[in-house]
């Protein structure tokens, strides 16, 4: 990689992080218009943060040095993420931004997440963390086997940028079955993976119904503000992915001035559209019951799979 790669790559990291409060509010305020409320600002998540940064952090008297260390382990995995994602520019980490480097990052996540609710010696801490591991268990193999069927179809192995380069030079051509029932299992996953309706409510305070939430009830201060942050990035690297695997054309796949410009006008309007979508499954759909979870992944897991079966027989 050249100086001048790494630089893009740097500021793709960057404006990740910066942008992940943001689309947080944004997707918070165009629910509250959807339901007749008026609602937060969009800069909300930021206020909040801050607030939280100036605050010391309170741990229980059971809780160990682990506990206190899983918000630096949940951020790095996601800063480590946001550097592999093709956001503006595909040639991101190359050639270590393979498919199965980033659902095993996402993987350390969660279960850096159940740890620390286990660790916080808090019985909801615990509901939620066996609640998490119950979903993921069917999370995961529809994550990874939505983008394997990119990197076939593609025919540009497992490199998230190669994927990305590789269908936005195929034009057209490239949509077909294979890549809509990827994308709705990926959708599905994004909205699984990130505690959303109708899998979950990250604005419910109802214990015995939490599950990402249920996590965090424990930490407080600087802590808390690196969990939610970390939180907000991992929803806006979905979003991210979702533009720039399954519909990349726009981004920048050469280092110059004017391709990088596009490419992140491009991406914002996708960025945008996608908060919209994920507004309006809020909006229309309630949360599931839990024992209804598994069907619901298990859809996602047969999308996918079909997925991946049409690019043989289709």
């Amino acid at each position: 990689m050249t100086g001048a790669e790494i630089l893009v790559e740097l500021i793709q990291a960057i404006v990740l992080v910066a942008i992940a409060p943001l689309m947080a509010g944004i997707v918070s305020k165009l629910k509250a218009l959807m339901q007749g409320r008026r609602g937060a600002g969009i800069l909300q998540p930021y206020r909040d943060l801050r607030k939280l940064l100036r605050k010391d952090s309170v741990t229980s008297r059971n809780s160990s040095w682990l506990f206190r260390g899983i918000p630096y382990v949940c951020m790095a995995s996601m800063i480590v993420l946001a550097m592999m994602t093709p956001f503006i520019y595909t040639g991101v980490l190359a050639p270590y931004g393979d498919l199965v480097a980033v659902v095993y990052l996402f993987t350390m996540y969660r279960f850096a997440m159940v740890l620390g609710g286990l660790e916080g010696g808090s019985t909801f801490g615990g509901m939620g963390s066996s609640r998490e591991m119950m979903m993921s268990v069917l999370i995961e193999p529809a994550l990874l086997l939505a983008i394997a069927t990119l990197a076939v179809l593609s025919g540009a192995g497992t490199d998230m940028g190669d994927i990305s380069s590789a269908i936005s030079a195929l034009g057209l051509a490239a949509v077909g079955p294979a890549l809509i029932l990827a994308g709705a299992s990926f959708m599905m996953t994004l909205l699984a993976e990130n505690a959303r309706i109708p899998f979950d409510n990250p604005t419910t305070h109802l214990e015995l119904t939490m599950v990402h939430e249920a996590m965090l009830l424990e930490y407080s201060g600087r802590d808390l503000a690196m969990m939610e942050l970390s939180s907000q990035m991992r929803l806006t690297i979905f979003m991210a992915m979702l533009g720039s695997l399954f519909f990349p054309w726009g981004i920048a796949t050469e280092l110059t001035a004017q391709a990088l410009v596009l490419s992140a006008v491009v991406m914002a309007v996708k960025m945008l559209l996608v908060a919209f979508a994920l507004s309006v499954v809020e909006s229309v759909l309630c949360k599931s019951r839990l024992f209804k979870t598994p069907n619901l992944l298990t859809a996602s897991f047969t999308l996918s799979l079909m997925a991946m079966i049409s690019l043989y027989i289709l």
